[in-house]
């Protein structure tokens, strides 16, 4: 596969992150100007994990029957639409369905992206996954920064239209590409995945997955409000997304051969447990620079071993059903951060910012702790051996 045609792949999959992440940082100002209440926020965040879940659970599949190409096509068109609904809407219902829509393209896009990437080069897997999250995390980063740059002088509107016209740039790219596609012979049977949850290895690695995704949901649904409400500057805020990002975006590469060099599990393992602990930090200081070291350096952490829960996949699961278990893997680790969403927007009226924050560490060593033991028998295990 010619190297433009991956790196197209890889920029769709960072357009649609640089859209999340601008989402992610104007979640107050939906507050403050449409007067949508934090519960509702949850709402918004929320819904796209459960469309991500739903896209990634029945339709991944399809990538494994020779449809990669229309797949991540679709995706992207859809995510288009949801984009410029983003940007314009000002209810709840639009931007509920806005979220919605581009929970679908993303589910569709990532999944099929994923087995792509792996299937054409499967002995730098660790690598070339490190490379998706450095794409993926670059987008994030980066919509914060349009985000700070734009919103209070051009509207909330613009960094949203950017990403969309961006990702139909990269439409029209992928549109004259070729993509290595499934062999008809090759397809598997089954029309979802959920039966490759008998393999004791992916369920473990599926399990420690969803602490990822806890995570998440609660991190990216607080951390705008917290900054607000402690009179964190606007500036401060955006700049705190963007620096626990960085890390990633760097670190993705050398993190993914360090998950195949030591094995992803224990990767995958070291990597959240330390994350748990920078979560419960967040819930205690009271200083936003305090927070801001703290996100440097969990994201450092996260930047060396984010790639682990894709490779363990990848690991244990035949190649000819890649798709569908990075589908089922990545749909469960959307339940769970939309579940985290709008469970984090009500505790955090009801039991505040350090009740929140703990109870997030809690979860998380829970999860854990039931995917190692699940994994127990597999837990050294390497990609290369």
């Amino acid at each position: 596969m010619r190297r433009r045609t991956v790196y197209l792949m890889l920029a769709a999959c960072g357009l649609g992150a640089m859209g999340y992440g601008t989402m992610f940082t104007v979640v107050d100002d939906f507050r403050d100007n449409f007067g949508i209440p934090e519960s509702h926020l949850g709402l918004i965040l929320g819904v796209g994990f459960i469309a991500g879940f739903v896209s990634q659970i029945f339709l991944a599949p399809l990538a494994d029957k020779g449809h990669a190409k229309a797949m991540i096509l679709v995706g992207v068109a859809v995510q288009i639409v949801g984009n410029l609904m983003m940007g314009f809407g000002q209810s709840f219902l639009i931007l509920f369905l806005a979220r919605f829509i581009m929970g679908v393209g993303g589910g569709m896009v990532t999944p099929a992206a994923r087995r792509v990437i792996i299937v054409s080069d499967p002995r730098n897997m660790g690598t070339n996954l490190g490379l998706f999250v450095s794409f993926d995390v670059g987008g994030f980063a980066i919509g914060p920064v349009v985000s700070a740059l734009t919103v209070d002088t051009l509207g909330l509107a613009v960094p949203f239209v950017s990403v969309a016209v961006l990702m139909i740039l990269v439409w029209v790219g992928l549109a004259v590409s070729h993509i290595d596609e499934a062999a008809a012979e090759d397809a598997p049977s089954q029309r979802l995945a959920f039966d490759l949850l008998r393999i004791t290895p992916y369920a473990g690695a599926v399990v420690i997955g969803l602490s990822l995704y806890l995570m998440i949901g609660t991190f990216d649904t607080l951390w705008s409000v917290m900054m607000a409400d402690i009179s964190a500057e606007t500036w401060i805020a955006n700049l705190g997304i963007t620096l626990f990002a960085l890390p990633m975006l760097f670190l993705g590469p050398i993190g993914g051969r360090l998950t195949q060099r030591i094995g992803p599990f224990v990767a995958a393992i070291c990597g959240l447990t330390t994350g748990s602990l920078f979560m419960s930090l967040y819930g205690v200081l009271g200083s936003p620079q305090a927070m801001l070291g703290v996100g440097v350096m969990h994201g450092i952490v996260d930047g060396l071993t984010i790639t682990a829960g894709s490779a363990a996949v990848a690991m244990t699961v035949p190649q000819e059903r890649l798709a569908a278990a990075q589908g089922l893997y990545g749909g469960m680790q959307t339940v769970m951060g939309g579940l985290a969403s709008v469970i984090a927007g009500w505790s955090y009226g009801a039991v505040g910012r350090t009740g929140s924050f703990v109870g997030t560490m809690v979860g998380m060593l829970a999860l854990i702790a039931g995917g190692s033991f699940l994994a127990r028998a597999h837990l050294r295990d390497t990609p290369t051996g």
